[in-house]
C-alpha cells in the first residue's frame, strides 16, 4: 500500500522591512513560551505586533505562511458563524440531489450492498472495504452537514467532493498510476463498487456520520457521530490536482501526495485549500511520541481506481462514537513536522 502525505520544502520567515521609524524586532519573544530562540519560525501578528513561534500556537502550523497573519487574539476565525440548521439552505450548499425514487433504490442497494459485504468480509482472506452507515435520524445529517458547512466557510474554501483540475495545473491526463514509483495498488472491482456506493449515497444526501467541531487546541477537527466499523470508508481526499514542482514553496498545511512518480516533475499533489470536503479538517498524529501513535484510527491510502489515482481514507480499527478522527501524515515518506502536534 502507498500511505504518503506530501509536505512542500520548508521555508524561513521572510525578513520585514525595516524602516528608520520601526525597530528591528531584535527584541522579539513568544508570548506562549517568552523565549526569542528559533527566530525563523518567529511570527509576528500584522495587527498587534506580538511574536508567537509557529509551534508554540494551538492550532500549531507547520510552516511560515506567507502574506500577512495574525495572532489568534486579532484572527477573525475564533468568530465564524454556525450553518444554519435549514435543510433547504443545506441541500444547496452542497448541491444534493434527491428523488424518492432514487432514494428507495439507493437504500434497497446500500442494504444488499451491507449484506453482501458483511458475508464478504467472514468467508474471505482477503478483507474487503465497507461502506459507511449514515445516521439514521435526519436531524443528525443536518446537524452532521451543517457541522462542514461552518468549517468550509470560515477557511474560505468551496465544497467539492471530487479531484479537481483546473487550467493552468495539472490536467486530467497527467494522473496516471503506470507513472508511480513502484507501482500503485488497484482497488479490487468489489472495493471499487462499494466507493461509488459511498459516492452515490452522498450524492443524495446519505453522509458519513461525522461531524465537524472547533477545538481551541487543533482548531477545527473531525469527531464520530456514531459508531464506525474497521475498514470502512471515511471519505477520499480531494481538491485541485497539481504537479510538486509547482508547489515546493506553497504555505498549504494540507497538500497530499496524489501520484509519486518516477520521474519527480510528473509527481501529482492535492491541495485543498480552495476546493474540499471533509478530508480537509482530520487531523494528525504526532507520530514521534507512543500517545500520539496510538490516537490513529484511520489509514491514508493511495489506490489505481480505474485507471485514476485516488487517495482513501479508511477506518484502521473500530471508532467510537465521540472518538476524534486522525491519521499519520507522513506514512512512509516521514517529511512532515509533526513532533509538536497534540
Amino acid at each position: 500500500m502507498a500511505s504518503t502525505r506530501a509536505i512542500p520544502r520548508r521555508r524561513i520567515q521572510a525578513s520585514r522591512p525595516i524602516s528608520e521609524t520601526q525597530s528591528d524586532y531584535s527584541d522579539a519573544y513568544c508570548e506562549e513560551c517568552e523565549s526569542g530562540d528559533s527566530a525563523a519560525v518567529l511570527l509576528l501578528c500584522d495587527k498587534c505586533d506580538r511574536g508567537f513561534h509557529i509551534f508554540c500556537l494551538r492550532p500549531i502550523l507547520v510552516s511560515v505562511p506567507r502574506g500577512s497573519w495574525f495572532c489568534p487574539s486579532c484572527s477573525k476565525l475564533k468568530n465564524f458563524t454556525s450553518f444554519p440548521l435549514v435543510q433547504t439552505k443545506i441541500v444547496d450548499f452542497f448541491r444534493i440531489q434527491r428523488s424518492s425514487d432514487s432514494c428507495n433504490k439507493l437504500n434497497q442497494d446500500n442494504r444488499k450492498r451491507r449484506k453482501r459485504a458483511c458475508s464478504l468480509v467472514v468467508s474471505k482472506k482477503r478483507r474487503r472495504l465497507l461502506p459507511f452507515h449514515p445516521s439514521e435520524n435526519p436531524s443528525e445529517r443536518l446537524e452532521q452537514m451543517a457541522s462542514l458547512a461552518t468549517a468550509l466557510i470560515a477557511t474560505k474554501t468551496e465544497f467539492s467532493n471530487d479531484l479537481t483540475y483546473m487550467p493552468d495545473m495539472a490536467p486530467r491526463s497527467a494522473n496516471c498510476p503506470n507513472l508511480e514509483q513502484g507501482g500503485m495498488q488497484v482497488l479490487s472491482k468489489e472495493d471499487t463498487e462499494t466507493l461509488n456506493l459511498c459516492k452515490n449515497m452522498m450524492d443524495r444526501g446519505e453522509w458519513p456520520p461525522l461531524k465537524v467541531v472547533f477545538d481551541p487546541q487543533e482548531g477545527f477537527t473531525v469527531e464520530a457521530d456514531r459508531y464506525i466499523k474497521d475498514l470502512t470508508i471515511i471519505t477520499e481526499y480531494v481538491g485541485d490536482v497539481d504537479y510538486l514542482k509547482n508547489r515546493e514553496n506553497d504555505d498549504g498545511d494540507s497538500m497530499m501526495t496524489l501520484l509519486s512518480a518516477s520521474n519527480p516533475s510528473q509527481s501529482l499533489v492535492i491541495c485543498p485549500d480552495k476546493r474540499s470536503n471533509i478530508a480537509r479538517f482530520i487531523n494528525g498524529i504526532n507520530n514521534h511520541t507512543l500517545d500520539g501513535k496510538k490516537k490513529q484510527n484511520l489509514k491514508c491510502v493511495r489506490f489505481n481506481v480505474s485507471g485514476e489515482c485516488r487517495v482513501l481514507l479508511i477506518a484502521n480499527r473500530d471508532i467510537s462514537r465521540g472518538e476524534r478522527l486522525y491519521y499519520d501524515y507522513n506514512g512512509y515518506e516521514h517529511e512532515y513536522p509533526t513532533e509538536h502536534f497534540i
